[in-house]
């Protein structure tokens, strides 16, 4: 088996955004019109000789408010945002050489020495015209450099960094794999046929690097666990596929992780099917994922082996998200989903609160894929995968 790539060092990759997970939780609200005689939860009070102070916990965060625009770029965004545009499909990325590569779409931020950073996008582009392709920043900023640093493959739809700073990138084919890149290209990419060839789409690691979960596009597809035989060494493993019984969840080894005969999904009985499974992250002990066919955001808790809906499009009060797909967060908790089609949104979810914080709905006949924050959170990274494929970057007051 080829050994695992070098990797960047952990402690630049614990600073990555693109690839983290979110936990949503839901603020306390206070009363207004009624002064409590304690302090509310989280409440400072300040106590001196002669008098006494409270200050209340700020209110629940409920997003950036009403998009405005659309603006040179033809984006919608709250106000006190900007954008540019990092890339388009078919052209040189601005100050090099590289041509930017067709239907950019998974992607993710990985930190670089001196305090820039390098944005990585999948091509999921079939008759062997698929890779990733990378955009390099310096601490400003600047653009500084463009590479790519996979080519030949197949359908590279979404994928997922890795805690160790490498990226996996998911081939949506029949039989598909997993390649595992290196953002600065100074190693060549590695196939990982030990976490399955089937449909894959994205990939979510814990950090440790000892778990991986990863989801499958397909209308009745499974949702899987990878455990390596060594953590951070993905050339060997165990791939399961989460079972249901009676109501009751499990894991199963899948017999056969090629699918060279059967396909993964239906090698064990009481495999659990999702409809579409899409985008995926991780954070606190669980990871976030989303299924397009019932639009649908799911929560599994790794520990408690539970699995909850988070959002509902049929059900929720404020059903603007729709065509779930690629999903990000921020250490703040906060998801960010990116819209297959809909309204060409990026939709917070965050407690209660459901909100679109960009809009690309002059773009006709595309999707919006590849959300991911630079390392310090002040960048939104994402694409517009058609006519033309177009990369973007948003610059704001993101909550971080």
């Amino acid at each position: 088996m080829p050994a695992p790539l070098p990797h960047l060092s952990r402690r630049d990759v614990l600073r990555l955004v693109g690839g983290a997970g979110a936990l949503l939780a839901t603020d306390a609200f206070l009363d207004g019109c009624v002064v409590p005689s304690t302090p509310p939860p989280d409440a400072t009070t300040t106590t001196t000789s002669a008098t006494t102070t409270t200050t209340a916990p700020p209110p629940p965060f409920t997003g950036y408010g009403t998009l405005v625009g659309p603006d040179a770029n033809g984006l919608l965004l709250p106000d006190g945002f900007t954008s540019r545009v990092v890339a388009t499909s078919g052209q040189a990325v601005a100050g090099t050489t590289h041509t930017w590569h067709a239907n950019p779409d998974g992607g993710a931020c990985f930190p670089t020495p001196g305090g820039g950073w390098i944005y990585v996008s999948n091509s999921e582009t079939g008759s062997n015209l698929g890779g990733v392709g990378a955009v390099e920043f310096s601490a400003d900023g600047t653009i500084v450099g463009a590479r790519s640093i996979l080519s030949g493959t197949n359908g590279n739809c979404a994928g997922g960094a890795t805690p160790w700073g490498t990226w996996l990138s998911c081939e949506e084919i029949s039989r598909g794999r997993v390649w595992e890149c290196d953002p600065t290209g100074g190693q060549a990419a590695v196939a990982r046929p030990a976490l399955g060839q089937f449909a894959h789409e994205a990939v979510a690691s814990d950090p440790t690097g000892s778990v991986l979960f990863l989801t499958e596009d397909k209308t009745d597809g499974a949702f899987y666990r990878f455990t390596p035989t060594a953590p951070g060494d993905l050339s060997s493993g165990v791939l399961e596929v989460l079972t249901e019984s009676a109501g009751v969840l499990g894991w199963a080894p899948v017999p056969d992780p090629s699918g060279a005969t059967t396909s993964t999904r239906y090698q064990v009985a009481a495999t659990k099917p999702f409809g579409g499974g899409e985008g995926i992250t991780y954070h606190d002990g669980a990871v976030y994922f989303t299924t397009k066919y019932d639009n649908r955001v799911w929560r599994y808790d790794i520990g408690a082996v539970t699995l909850t809906v988070v959002y509902d499009a049929a059900t929720s009060p404020t059903p603007v998200l729709t065509g779930v797909d690629n999903v990000t967060a921020t250490a703040a908790g906060d998801l960010y989903v990116a819209e297959d089609g809909g309204n060409m949104q990026i939709v917070l979810l965050t407690g209660s609160t459901v909100a679109p914080v960009v809009e690309a709905s002059s773009i006709a006949g595309s999707e919006i894929t590849g959300p991911a924050f630079s390392p310090d959170g002040s960048r939104l990274y994402f694409s517009s995968q058609r006519n033309p494929g177009r990369t973007f970057e948003v610059t704001g007051p993101w909550r971080v």
